[in-house]
């Protein structure tokens, strides 16, 4: 971490300490990226040693090796790119070889931008400025699926009468000296995370445009960017975590272990902060998690300080959550629900028809009231839901004593009966919701998303995947399109005050991206 001068101390031996500790910090950090730059060798080696035996013979097996490790390797490049960004910009960067960057390509379409000094007079003397020559940098950057070049031209301007030089200041850029305009990264990271293209075959498709850009690159952005955002996802896990109600749900994530070639189980967590159903105006926002296994200690973790109403199901991961009484639990219907429904699908029964009936009954209702205020929702229930869910309860355990105890449906039973609860608590309070079905909502880009990826390529992969689902799924929520909203925070976001960083949330920027449009 960078050192303040202002808090360097006077003693000369504990000067002496302080520069062995950074001494030894920098022997550790230039260790670690010693074994990240092999590792990446020996990646690339083994990619195009499996690609050669794929040239020979095709196989299924062979292809999945493949993207096993081309994945690995995405993330390994993307933890590059993000700890450079973290790092202390006055320190000295790590020796790495430079891949040699090739002239962007003449046949696309070149917007020149000119940058004039902001005064005509010389700041030194007020004598007349004249011009002195010109800086030109180009960036790559991407509109509608088409590529361009963004020509920036910083002419500067000499006094006449001193040795006084002027010129515009270079425009802030989202990875200092990158190739890439905000735009083009937040294609790349929408394309990844909410299209589901992993880096390699973005690269195929840009290789068509005749654009090469190649996944190191790409790779490496996508983990400076993952930096950059980094607070305002913290900003929006505090907004989803505020005193109220909160939808929350899990889903596996495999993630590749590395050196081995396998793959463990992760988990995504998604919490959800929406109101709408209950005739709020307060703007919908979701916050995923990613945690290396399923453990209750996580979620615990992510609710710590959390006072309201948790919707989720019956997970015993939650339990602790509830002991002292400032979170309320409310179950999921929909969960109940579809455990009849699945018995039904298979074989129909007066049991399974009869229940779901019921439930039913109980769905219209909510449908009759939904945004309507919590005081309405609430008396609405008591008068009509709660006599249907008090009659439910007599019917369930009356078939309980019909069934054999080690059938389907008497488990489906007692799953709701054991939670009964929870289930109904939402009669008792307008705004909690009859089912989690807000959460199982949020997760089904993930799920699209792992079919395509198979696997996240390490931890660090599944934490940055949580960052980029909680920007993209809160703009969904609030219809808001992703790539505009990233494009716009990437160019603002390194100059934008932390302590005003709630400022870019969605919701905060749609009037903005609105008059953009």
């Amino acid at each position: 971490m960078p050192i303040d001068p202002s808090d360097l101390p006077d003693d000369i031996e504990a000067l002496k300490a302080l520069v062995l500790a950074q001494r030894e910090s920098i022997a550790l950090m230039e260790r670690a990226l010693a074994v990240r730059s092999m590792e990446i060798e020996q990646l690339n080696l083994q990619i195009s040693k499996l690609r050669r035996m794929q040239f020979g013979q095709k196989s299924e097996k062979l292809d999945r090796q493949i993207e096993q490790l081309e994945t690995r390797l995405e993330d390994l490049l993307a933890e590059e790119g993000a700890a450079e960004t973290e790092a202390d910009p006055q320190a000295t960067p790590p020796v790495r070889k430079k891949a040699v960057r090739k002239p962007l390509p003449e046949h696309l379409e070149r917007e020149e931008r000119i940058l004039e000094p902001e005064t005509e007079a010389c700041p030194e003397c007020g004598g007349k400025l004249k011009p002195l020559g010109e800086d030109i940098s180009e960036q790559l950057d991407i509109i509608s699926s088409s590529f361009r070049v963004i020509r920036q031209v910083r002419r500067k301007k000499a006094c006449a009468c001193c040795d006084c030089i002027v010129q515009a200041a270079a425009p802030s850029r989202p990875i200092e000296r990158g190739i890439a305009t905000a735009g083009l990264h937040a294609h790349i990271l929408v394309a990844k995370y909410a299209d589901h293209q992993p880096l390699y075959r973005q690269a195929a498709i840009y290789a068509r445009q005749g654009v090469e850009l190649d996944r190191t690159t790409m790779a490496r952005g996508v983990g400076a960017c993952g930096a950059l955002v980094r607070p305002l996802v913290e900003a929006l896990h505090r907004y989803v975590m505020m005193p109220g109600k909160v939808h929350a749900d899990d889903t596996p994530l495999p993630v590749l272990a590395p050196g081995k070639g396998q793959t463990k189980t992760g988990r995504l967590w998604a919490y959800v902060r929406d109101d709408r159903a209950s005739g709020s105006d307060a703007a919908p926002a979701v916050w995923f998690a990613y945690t290396p296994n399923r453990q209750g200690q996580h979620p615990q973790a992510h609710l710590a300080g959390f006072r309201g109403i948790l919707q989720a199901d019956a997970y015993a991961g939650f339990n602790a959550v509830f002991t002292d009484g400032s979170v309320r639990e409310a179950a999921c219907m929909a969960h109940a629900r579809r455990k009849v429904h699945d018995l039904h699908v298979r074989k129909a029964t007066p049991t399974t028809t009869e229940a779901l009936r019921r439930i039913g009954e109980l769905y219209a209702i909510e449908a009759e009231i939904r945004g309507k205020p919590p005081a309405v929702r609430q008396q609405v229930r008591q008068q009509r839901s709660r006599p249907l869910l008090d009659s439910l309860e007599v019917w369930l355990r009356e078939r309980l004593l019909t069934l054999s105890t080690q059938s389907e449906t008497t488990k489906a039973i007692n799953y709701m009966l054991n939670q009964w609860q929870a289930l109904i608590y939402y009669c008792d309070d307008g705004l909690a919701e009859i089912d989690n079905n807000i959460a199982e909502n949020a997760l089904r880009g993930v799920a699209l998303g792992r079919k395509n990826f198979l696997f996240a390529g390490a931890d660090s992969g599944g934490e940055r995947a949580a960052a980029m689902y909680s920007l993209i799924g809160s703009c969904k929520l609030n219809g808001i399109d992703p790539e505009a909203y990233l494009r716009h925070v990437l160019a603002r976001i390194a100059d934008h005050p932390v302590n005003r960083i709630d400022g870019l949330l969605p919701w905060n920027v749609a009037a903005q991206l609105a008059l953009q449009a």
